[in-house]
């Protein structure tokens, strides 16, 4: 599946030239990482965040979300937010609830 590139380039711009991003491609889109774990990603014109997995169901009530269901079944600490309702701010609010989620794990071993 292709994904936006136009918001790919949105999102790279918002994390920057940190030494600590990887940009690999996952799920048939692309995915951000900071250190060893994924922050956000872009799978056809959505974003995907990543984000605690409690807090999960809350975050769906936000415009433009749906879970994430890429495998038919929707997985917690993942959600997806259409293109179509990310102004500028909106994306940057995104982008830096999955930075931050990212940072708050331990690295992996």
């Amino acid at each position: 599946m292709a994904y936006d590139l136009q918001l790919a380039d949105r999102v790279q711009y918002l994390l920057g030239d940190r030494p600590d991003l990887t940009v690999r491609k996952m799920f048939g889109g692309i995915a951000f990482q900071l250190g060893d774990h994924m922050a956000c990603g872009v799978l056809g014109g959505e974003l995907i965040v990543r984000c605690p997995k409690e807090g999960t169901e809350g975050l769906l009530e936000a415009p433009g979300t749906r879970p994430f269901d890429f495998t038919g079944k929707a997985i917690r600490g993942f959600v997806m937010v259409e293109v179509d309702s990310l102004d500028d701010e909106a994306l940057a609010a995104w982008v830096l609830r999955g930075m931050e989620y990212a940072e708050s794990l331990p690295p992996k071993k």
